[in-house]
């Protein structure tokens, strides 16, 4: 009988051992690959905050992010720059990999090689089994899986009905020293396609796509290789799903859904580590609440998804609306829009205000959208192509 189950070695998983972990109270952490933080399936960029708010990337930085190039569907640029770091780019790997460890120096167990493929819930416990049919109790559980996952909806907590799927490669690189960003329909329906420099010669080429994501990033890396900026990948691509909406209830009666498993994902961007990471911390005070108390009931446990929707809640709804309507976007639109921002300096408006976040986006797509003033038509239906 442990205290608590952990479904999932993520970032979100792993905190969670080490806040409960380092308590005292009794945790194990199942995991389905052999490795920890493999596949990797995240290109691994925090914002400034989630870097100093959470001391887990010491030894994990491969680079800073002060600025970054955004290129329109015709080729158009347009440079964002701000003297200090807005961003790290890190070895996700090896984040989730020390964290791991950290959690194991203070006790907890990890059994590598286990999917959950059930939880049952009772009374007195939960029973966890594994598809390699073996079971565990323990008074409390938590899915961290990442998405998609099969057990909420088996919990009736339903499930994460918007989900795309990001793909990316390893490339070689020549004198690529930015991140990139391309905005354009026909690289990545609906979203953005990135270049994000690793190491002086390494890089992650990757795209998000509600379909075909393998075909298009083929697509990019041709464009890329064509344009010069990179050799032809060598490794194998990578594949990983994205939720970009929330699940409707991420608690129960001993159970907890955290991280990318309970879509607590920013759907402008796909990130997920600093919201996965704030979740998981109030997750972990749930649970020690619960524990210290023997209270593991659905009012109790209630008030996990309450603080986390308090807190990130609002920028969860902003960012989904940014995400429609981007993705009703022509191309042609797109260009538009770049041409009245870059022409009225709206960017360099935007870099000046402290309303632009890294991690927090809702303030700035309003007050990005209220800066379109009278060319807000664009972003509307059949609006002006």
């Amino acid at each position: 009988m442990y205290d608590v189950v952990i479904s999932g070695a993520g970032v979100a998983g792993n905190y969670v051992a080490c806040r409960l972990a380092a308590l005292g109270y009794s945790t194990i952490v199942l995991e389905e690959h052999e490795r920890v933080g493999e596949p990797v399936q995240c290109t691994g960029i925090v914002g400034v905050e989630c870097f100093q708010r959470f001391p887990v990337f010491d030894g994990t930085v491969l680079g800073e992010v002060r600025s970054a190039r955004l290129f329109s569907p015709s080729g158009s640029e347009m440079k964002l720059h701000r003297g200090s770091p807005q961003a790290y780019i890190i070895d996700r790997a090896a984040v989730d990999q020390a964290l791991a460890q950290q959690a194991q120096e203070r006790g907890a167990e990890y059994l590598l090689g286990h999917k959950v493929v059930d939880i049952a819930v009772g009374d007195d416990a939960v029973t966890i089994t594994t598809q390699e049919r073996r079971t565990f109790q323990a008074k409390a559980a938590v899915i961290a899986t990442g998405c998609p996952s099969a057990l909420p909806e088996r919990l009736g907590m339903g499930r994460i009905g918007d989900i795309i799927l990001g793909a990316q490669v390893e490339v070689d690189i020549n004198e690529v020293r930015e991140v990139e960003v391309y905005l354009n329909q026909d690289l990545a329906p609906g979203f953005f396609a990135w270049l994000v420099p690793t190491s002086p010669r390494k890089a992650l080429v990757g795209l998000l796509a509600r379909q075909n994501s393998a075909r298009h990033l083929r697509g990019l890396v041709a464009m890329l290789v064509r344009q010069g900026k990179i050799a032809p990948p060598q490794g194998t691509p990578t594949y990983g799903g994205v939720p970009l909406h929330p699940l409707r209830r991420t608690h129960m009666q001993r159970v907890l859904v955290v991280g990318d498993a309970a879509g607590q994902v920013k759907a402008t961007t796909g990130g997920g580590i600093y919201y996965g990471l704030l979740c998981a911390e109030i997750a972990a005070g749930v649970l020690a609440q619960a524990l210290s108390t023997n209270d593991f009931s659905e009012a109790l446990f209630s008030g996990y998804q309450q603080r986390w929707q308090e807190k990130l809640g609002r920028e969860l709804r902003i960012d989904r609306f940014a995400r429609q309507v981007y993705e009703r976007l022509t191309n042609r639109q797109i260009e538009a829009v770049f041409g009245i921002i870059n022409s009225n300096g709206i960017h360099e408006s935007m870099l000046r205000s402290p309303d632009l976040s890294f991690d927090w986006h809702g303030d700035a797509i309003v007050k990005g959208l209220k800066h379109l003033g009278p060319w807000h038509h664009l972003l509307a239906p059949g609006g002006k192509r």
